[in-house]
């Protein structure tokens, strides 16, 4: 076979073609697109296998079945591995060919498909992008041929006209139309501007359509073209309702702000000046056409345009309007001391539509200052110099200590229950308080000395050349200027801080270690009450050690409680005055550390409430008298658990399903849980309280008053609240019955619980001449050491059976606390 005579033939042909022998499948010719489409000189490809040049299982699959006489064409698409290792998409046919009788070759076309590929996916790109823009306008959006056949709309175009679901599924076209005209208020007018819009196709036309529902539309119809023709139309429907509205409030504005002495300008959405008063005219020396068309940060900024511009902007996103003080521009080009606001004026949508600003000249009352060193060295809140002049001046005093071989005092201030503040009357309210705090801290000051401000309600005083003597008189001029009360808009408060003090040389040669001894002994301020001032002494960083320690050892020993180690319960007796039998126990917390020994819970329970770990210990001690009472019930020693719960466990929002989950974890009846409360959580957010509260009673558990008459008692939250027992303080047992105010407080309490048909039980009872008071007295129950101190599960189990318990398990309490 004469292969050269088909090479002028295939090269002719605009696809790549090959030809290979049937018999050993070896490329016999290609043309020059085939080379080209390979990457490889045709030389190359000639006498080459087929198979090498199949780059899919499929093409593999292909000639071995030519091989094996089983195929001998196909047409389909597949991928072409070009010399470079990239990978065209391919639609290739063989074909077998007669050549003679006695000769057949396989003639393989191939037509590339990489643009075919590109131009499906740039189309299909192009009309995602199409319809995401079609959706995402603000426009109602509806599209039509010139005969009026409906080719799409968006969603907004549905919600404007109020189009039924029905007629949004079945596209009829002709109920669509009715429904429009049925809901345009002028339907005359309204059909026969369609007509005129329908004889004219090349029209641009904008119209005001009202509807039925009040909405006020506007109309933009054009013409829509594809390829230099017209092939339909294009309608937007735009709600200028509230454009409307607010065009007209603002024209009845133009009247009244003429008269203002302020000076007052009206901007677009872009702070675009469109309207200013007779006053913005005075102030800025500008006529109003002049003002008229410029940007608002042109007449008005901060001193840095685009900043300012992104701050107000900013702010009247957030809250809807923006106030401060700023810089107006006159003619002159000077910029001038302002107070000035922003309002924002939105759209139905939500949008800005236009802004109003307002400022008034403050030349006469604002002192110039540097802007650069106020935002470099001081609180932008309170004008203090911040932590960076703090720093220098601080380095400054140690070298002139360690030159003139004095000292100075660091002062640490923080104010006292501040949160409070903040959380009840605002953080905008407590910035104000912090700013008249920054002042009175400033007049106690002489001039040599600084007070900074270090961030939310701390701050610093730096007192130079000063003894102990001299920084105690300072302290106490700061505490006592403090307690005088503040009076903002009609609030009239005291605010107090807490002040610690520490002296140079002698508690720190450097700026942090000053710092954060001054910092330490505050802290003992705050423990300690409040209000006062403390000098560091060297025993306070090993109290601060002390407690760190304490708290790790209870992680610790939470964490490893599995192992055997760490806390554990004791039971007290508690014993019913009518007959003098065990009726339950209060469980006691303890705590034995390995390498500290036995801690008392009065040291290591106020750290876990300060760090939250009560939380957890709160769990665990719950868990393990409800565990305890659970098994004590079922060995026949029937008895009620009540639980001392902490304000702050209390507070856990999971509190009550937690509770659920372990009684029925257990099997324990809710009847037989009780919990004891403090006052103080009785009283914090009344109406949630009672919400849990009023839960916890239909779960069936028991509600009791620990330590009553210590904190805020009330009877008005002993009648709203489900409370069925009064534990009297052990504060007012101790002197029983000498002492006749305590003989008059228990008699008291007890009563008001009769009346109220509430328990009663002491706590701290230890002689019996306090038992036989509180008998006479009507108290129903007692614990305390006349009977037995907190005893280890198997004591107290011996004890119960020696002593013998109460007849009615209803009357049985036994009561877990944290400690005591």
């Amino acid at each position: 076979m004469n292969v050269a005579s088909w090479q002028p033939l295939i090269e002719g042909m605009i696809e790549a073609v090959w030809i290979v022998d049937s018999i050993e499948l070896r490329v016999l010719a290609v043309n020059r697109m085939a080379a080209e489409l390979l990457g490889v000189p045709a030389e190359q490809l000639v006498g080459k296998p087929v198979v090498d040049l199949a780059s899919t299982p499929e093409d593999v699959y292909f000639w071995e079945d030519v091989a094996a006489g089983l195929s001998d064409q196909i047409l389909s698409e597949t991928l072409l591995v070009r010399k470079d290792g990239s990978a065209l998409p391919i639609e290739r046919r063989v074909s077998r060919i007669a050549l003679t009788d006695a000769s057949t070759v396989f003639i393989v076309g191939i037509r590339d498909l990489s643009e075919a590929r590109r131009a499906e996916s740039e189309l299909e790109k192009l009309v995602a992008e199409l319809r995401a823009t079609l959706e995402s306008t603000a426009d109602g959006i509806l599209v039509t041929d010139f005969d009026g056949a409906i080719r799409g709309y968006n969603q907004r175009f549905a919600e404007l006209w109020d189009l039924p679901q029905a007629l949004m599924t079945e596209r009829d076209d002709a109920s669509i139309y009715v429904w429009m005209a049925r809901n345009v208020a002028d339907v005359e007018q309204y059909a026969a501007r369609l007509v005129t819009i329908g004889n004219t196709p090349l029209l641009e036309a904008s119209d005001i359509l009202r509807l039925r529902s009040g909405l006020i539309l506007e109309r933009v119809t054009l013409p829509q073209y594809a390829r230099g023709r017209p092939i339909g139309r294009v309608f937007s429907y735009r709600d200028i309702t509230r454009k409307l509205a607010d065009d007209a409030r603002l024209k009845l504005a133009a009247t009244v702000f003429e008269a203002s002495l302020d000076a007052i300008f009206v901007t677009d959405a872009d702070f675009i000046l469109i309207a200013t008063n007779p006053g913005c005219e005075r102030l800025s020396g500008y006529p109003r056409e002049e003002l008229v068309g410029i940007s608002s940060s042109e007449l008005l900024n901060g001193g840095e345009r685009e900043r300012f511009l992104e701050v107000v902007t900013a702010q009247v996103a957030d809250q809807g309007y923006w106030e401060g003080e700023a810089f107006y521009y006159n003619r002159a080009g000077q910029g001038l001391p302002c107070l000035a606001s922003m309002v924002r004026v939105a759209d139905e949508a939500g949008q800005p539509q236009h802004y109003i600003g307002f400022f008034k000249d403050l030349s006469e009352t604002v002192i110039a200052r540097k802007r650069i060193e106020e935002l470099a060295y001081t609180d932008l809140l309170t004008g203090l110099p911040n932590r960076l002049m703090l720093t220098e001046r601080i380095e400054f005093a140690i070298s002139l200590a360690d030159r003139d071989q004095s000292g100075f005092a660091v002062l640490f201030l923080d104010l006292d229950r501040f949160k409070h503040i903040n959380d009840s009357l605002g953080h905008q309210f407590g910035d104000r308080v912090l700013i008249e705090v920054a002042e009175r801290i400033k007049d106690c000051l002489r001039q040599v000395d600084t007070a900074a401000r270090l961030g939310g309600d701390e701050f610093l005083v730096l007192l130079h050349n000063v003894d102990t003597r001299g920084a105690e008189i300072s302290a106490g001029r700061i505490l006592e200027r403090l307690t005088e009360p503040f009076k903002l808009d009609d609030l009239s408060f005291t605010v107090t801080c807490s002040i610690g003090i520490a002296l140079f040389p002698e508690d720190g040669r450097t700026m942090d270690d000053l710092i954060k001894n001054a910092d330490a002994a505050m802290y003992h301020v705050k423990e300690r009450g409040r209000a006062a001032f403390r000098f560091y002494q060297r025993q306070m960083n090993v109290g601060l050690l002390s407690r760190m320690k304490l708290d790790h050892a209870m992680r610790q020993a939470l964490a490893n409680q599995d192992a055997g180690a760490g806390f554990r319960l004791h039971y007290q007796p508690q014993i019913d005055l009518a007959n003098n039998t065990i009726f339950g126990a209060e469980a006691l917390l303890r705590w034995r550390d390995p390498d500290m020994g036995e801690i008392a819970p009065a040291q290591f329970i106020p750290i876990a409430e300060e760090s939250g770990l009560i939380v957890n210990i709160g769990n665990w001690v719950l868990r393990e008298a409800i565990r305890q009472c659970a098994s004590w019930n079922a060995k026949g020693l029937s008895i009620v658990i009540a639980v001392n719960v902490s304000a702050l466990q209390f507070q856990q929002s999971d509190f009550v399903a937690g509770i659920a989950a372990l009684l029925q974890e257990h099997a324990l009846p809710p009847h037989r849980l009780e919990l004891e409360l403090t006052e103080s959580i009785l009283i914090q957010d009344v109406d949630e309280t009672l919400k849990r509260l009023e839960a916890l009673a239909r779960l069936g558990v028991q509600l009791a008053i620990d330590d009553f008459g210590t904190g805020y008692s009330s009877l008005a939250y002993l009648k709203r609240f489900p409370i069925h027992k009064l534990k009297i303080d052990r504060s007012f047992i101790n002197d029983l019955p000498a002492d006749d105010s305590d003989t008059a407080i228990v008699g008291a309490i007890i009563s008001m619980a009769g009346a109220l048909g509430l328990r009663v039980i002491a706590e701290g009872v230890e002689t019996d001449e306090q038992r036989v008071f509180l008998i006479s007295a009507g108290c129903n129950e007692y614990q305390g050491f006349l009977c037995a101190p907190a005893l280890d599960p198997t004591a107290f189990e011996e004890l119960a059976i020696t002593i013998g318990l109460a007849h009615q398990p209803g009357e049985f309490t036994l009561t877990a606390s944290p400690g005591n």
